[in-house]
């Protein structure tokens, strides 16, 4: 009898763990999920993720990387729902933030959204139309804020010979983003206002990636940083353009942080 009734509570133990999420898991604080469903994996890192783009092509976002698989509870006695639904229920709750569709197929989304100085992308994935899993993928870039005038970079130059600039650039392109422009603005200022002074345009990677790419990256960033300024009438000759990629950080690449510190254009002084 004892042998029982010490089976019976093995059995339910064994359901019960079921039952519960993954442990060491849980959900993003910006998602809920979808009801009856439970976490079976999960993991935190930097990183990359191809993600489904408007044109059917996929696109690397880099960034803070959180993973989470959801499966249906199979003691919930429900049908799993379809994979429309699982998106629709995402763009719902983000619909606050005012969260962008940008592609939907029958088992792939991509949706975007930005917070504060924050971008988010979402990637949601499963194996068919009906999602008795699936999976949720979140990037978050946390973008460098600058707020700097000509006569701030005209002093760091003079006295130190060199400026760190944090100007935000397209994910894994060197296209500017237009909240940077008035970064540019302030550079083409300080150097319409010293016409003597010649500057080289540096860019700077953190250690994501290969060193290859890395460099790569950073020379065409610099160029494109050169392209803008003389766009607005400073004169080409003054200027010159070089890729660091990941050879110079001035933090910890160990760190988010450092890494943020380490993607960045410098201004030096010939």
């Amino acid at each position: 009898m004892k042998n029982l009734i010490l089976g019976f509570l093995c059995l339910l133990a064994a359901q019960f763990n079921y039952a519960q999420d993954l442990e060491g898991c849980k959900d993003h604080p910006m998602f809920n999920r979808m009801p009856n469903y439970l976490i079976i994996n999960c993991s935190k890192n930097y990183g990359l993720a191809d993600l489904a783009m408007l044109d059917g092509e996929t696109k690397s976002i880099e960034g803070y990387k959180t993973e989470v698989e959801y499966e249906l509870n199979a003691e919930s006695g429900v049908e799993p729902y379809s994979f429309y639904q699982v998106v629709k229920n995402y763009e719902n709750a983000l619909a606050k933030y005012g969260v962008k569709r940008i592609y939907l197929a029958s088992q792939y989304a991509t949706l975007f959204l930005k917070t504060g100085n924050k971008s988010i992308w979402i990637g949601i994935e499963s194996a068919s139309d009906v999602a008795p899993t699936y999976t949720l993928i979140i990037i978050e870039i946390e973008e460098m804020q600058q707020d700097i005038q000509a006569s701030g970079i005209l002093d760091e130059l003079n006295k130190n010979g060199h400026i760190a600039l944090y100007i935000n650039f397209e994910t894994g392109k060197s296209d500017i983003k237009p909240e940077s422009d008035k970064i540019i603005d302030q550079i083409v200022e300080m150097l319409k206002a010293n016409p003597e002074l010649n500057v080289s345009v540096e860019g700077h990677t953190d250690n994501v990636g290969s060193a290859a790419s890395n460099l790569t990256l950073s020379s065409n960033r610099a160029i494109s940083v050169v392209s803008a300024i003389a766009s607005k009438g400073v004169a080409r000759s003054r200027l010159s353009a070089k890729g660091q990629g990941q050879t110079k950080p001035i933090a910890d690449n160990s760190t988010e942080d450092g890494k943020a510190l380490n993607r960045r254009v410098e201004i030096v002084k010939l």
